[in-house]
């Protein structure tokens, strides 16, 4: 019931506008042919074309373009009570090809607003989309850690002997288990970090850090990860032979992340022997943190990329670590989150991150925050 009842008010409207657009055509024609054939009234059509156009579509439009051109210019021998002027019928000539622009203007129009409007569903449709991918990613990693945190304990419990007496070799496997767990743990806070961030953005708490004290942290916690991997870490404060402060305004565990991240990307992307350093470099307006490698060097093409979410590079023959561009004996592979959420960190801070090439061989990533006023 409800049904028919809108398809007889459609069909209302439908009859009301065609009465509509005649009684127009009526109109305007009654003022041509009731007064001096001089007098051109046909550019007045052009309302009726674009009102067909915008109700009814193209066929439409080109019927009442045809009628409306029609008329303006028989208008020039009926009524006949009057000599024909050749600026009589130039006057109606340019009228019915303005008659004739509107039509075909006003057509284009349509197709164009219908293809902005597909594009606006389209483009609605894919931000849902990514909604949802974001929702499920972000709901099925926050479900993962309870399953993980379980395992941990368990594994804890065991090392501990609760259970029972454990041998050394047992032990090494539970050493083993445990840091696995431990990483695929640490993964999972990141990715739901950067979800978290790309959906609600990053929240700081903001107070003064001095950068140095979260340098020395950062390579302090990682100095066993790079002597296992024979890798030469070391702090220094560019030109100067003296530790020095650099303060800013920022959130310390945020930017004690982008220290780890980047120092954790330039050892598992290092050779054996590599040496990596953190440069800390005060200047006037920016305080510049600097993490240098020897290794083989980033690609040119990979730049644009080395920020981006899940980027990875392309793998290749030599089983190489192509998102740094190098070539690696223990051919480690990140996850690609790392310099994307350090990106996301530091960009929050209104600082900047790169990534740039070393003279004769290695890779810098580095990163510079604004300097907090009146601190030393």
């Amino acid at each position: 019931m409800v049904y028919l009842k809108n398809k007889l008010i459609n069909n209302n409207l439908q009859i009301s506008k065609i009465l509509l657009i005649v009684t127009i055509f009526i109109f305007l024609g009654i003022l041509e042919y009731s007064t001096p054939n001089d007098y051109v009234f046909g550019y007045l059509y052009s309302g009726a074309i674009l009102l067909v156009n915008s109700w009814f579509g193209g066929m439409a439009t080109t019927s009442a373009t045809f009628v409306a051109v029609f008329l303006t210019m028989l208008n020039v021998w009926i009524p006949v009570r009057e000599v024909i002027q050749a600026s009589t019928i130039a006057s109606r000539v340019i009228a019915a090809m303005a008659l004739i622009v509107t039509g075909f203007l006003s057509q284009r129009l349509r197709k164009s607003q219908k293809a902005i409007a597909l594009t606006q569903t389209q483009l609605e449709s894919q931000a849902q989309l990514v909604r949802l991918r974001e929702d499920f990613a972000s709901t099925l990693t926050h479900d993962l850690k309870t399953p993980l945190l379980g395992a941990i304990e368990t594994i804890k419990a065991f090392q501990q002997e609760k259970f029972g007496a454990v041998s050394p070799t047992q032990q090494k496997v539970l050493a083993t288990m445990a840091r696995s767990h431990e990483t695929s743990l640490d993964l999972l806070e990141t990715l739901l970090d950067v979800y978290r961030n790309d959906t609600e953005g990053l929240k700081l708490d903001l107070a003064p850090v001095d950068l140095s004290i979260l340098a020395e942290t950062a390579a302090a916690t990682l100095i066993e990860l790079a002597a296992n991997r024979r890798i030469h870490l070391s702090l220094n404060y560019g030109n100067s032979d003296w530790r020095r402060s650099l303060w800013v305004n920022g959130d310390a565990l945020q930017l004690q992340r982008v220290f780890s991240n980047l120092l954790i990307n330039a050892i598992n992307h290092s050779r054996r022997g590599d040496h990596v350093e953190v440069v800390l470099e005060p200047q006037t307006s920016y305080q510049v943190v600097k993490i240098l490698d020897t290794g083989a060097g980033i690609q040119p093409e990979q730049f644009p990329h080395l920020f981006e979410r899940f980027y990875q590079g392309n793998s290749d023959s030599y089983g190489a670590l192509r998102y740094r561009g190098g070539l690696s004996q223990r051919q480690a592979k990140g996850s690609g989150l790392g310099l994307y959420l350090s990106r996301q960190i530091i960009e929050a801070h209104n600082g900047i991150i790169w990534a740039e090439n070393r003279v004769p061989n290695g890779a810098i990533f580095g990163f510079k925050l604004p300097v907090l006023p009146f601190q030393s």
